[in-house]
């Protein structure tokens, strides 16, 4: 018997965990990363690690920026990471150990330590799970874990991460030393990137449609109150001569 879940196993999970209606652009983004998430924790060669966690906290908060209710964006990715049978709390947890890495450190340090150039003291278990990738054939690599490592190099560096030429050669040089398809991290950054633009255009355009119907729900209800006053030199009734 096959026990594997299935896309619409997962999404059935996440509906039944978060009960509230999603804005429409919004929910497009939620189901995008739930199915690349949950083919991911159905791949037997997938291994999950701490740069692919900042890549899902990443993408779901670069995604979900403006998102009302804003209360609602927790309760969220909490049952979107149940229904791909994670938890919320140790992706967030080890996204910020991360970052608390990066923050101690230059961007040589970063990018020699990411790519095994260099070991650096106090950097937890990130330099065994670099270790465990760079010497595992069959690591299943995904975009989500190429956000994350874009994020690394952002936080860094932020110069560094807006100069493609630079950009290019710090994940080149990761790449080398991880072990990993150079040209695939590549295409997935600049496809991210990209619908990163789309998104924030869509919401643009979303906005303004929301205030032109403000705008028109406004004016009628000011149409609908206006006194018309006569025309001028004409007198009521009751005016005398």
């Amino acid at each position: 018997m096959n026990n594997v879940r299935t896309v619409s196993d997962t999404k059935r999970t996440f509906y039944s965990l978060h009960t509230r209606p999603i804005n429409t652009i919004y929910r497009r983004v939620v189901e995008e990363l739930m199915v690349e998430m949950h083919l991911l924790s159905v791949n037997v060669d997938f291994s999950y690690d701490p740069i692919y966690a900042l890549g899902v906290v990443t993408t779901f908060d670069r995604f979900m920026q403006g998102y009302r209710p804003e209360a609602d964006k927790e309760p969220i990715f909490a049952a979107l990471c149940q229904a791909v049978g994670s938890d919320a709390q140790t992706y967030k947890q080890d996204a910020e150990r991360l970052k608390a890495f990066v923050a101690q450190r230059s961007a040589k340090e970063v990018i020699d330590s990411l790519s095994q150039e260099s070991s650096f003291a106090n950097t937890g278990d990130l330099q065994g799970t670099l270790q465990a990738i760079a010497n595992n054939p069959k690591f299943k690599y995904s975009r989500l874990f190429a956000v994350g490592l874009f994020n690394l190099i952002e936080q860094a560096d932020p110069e560094l991460a807006k100069d493609p030429k630079r950009l290019i050669e710090a994940l080149k040089q990761i790449a080398t030393g991880l072990h990993l398809p150079d040209d695939k991290i590549q295409k997935d950054l600049e496809l991210y990137r990209s619908n990163l633009e789309k998104m924030a255009q869509a919401l643009v355009i979303m906005e303004d449609a929301v205030k032109a119907e403000r705008k028109k729900r406004e004016q009628r209800s000011s149409d609908k109150g206006v006194v018309v006053a006569p025309p001028n030199g004409q007198k009521g009734s009751g005016d005398s001569n």
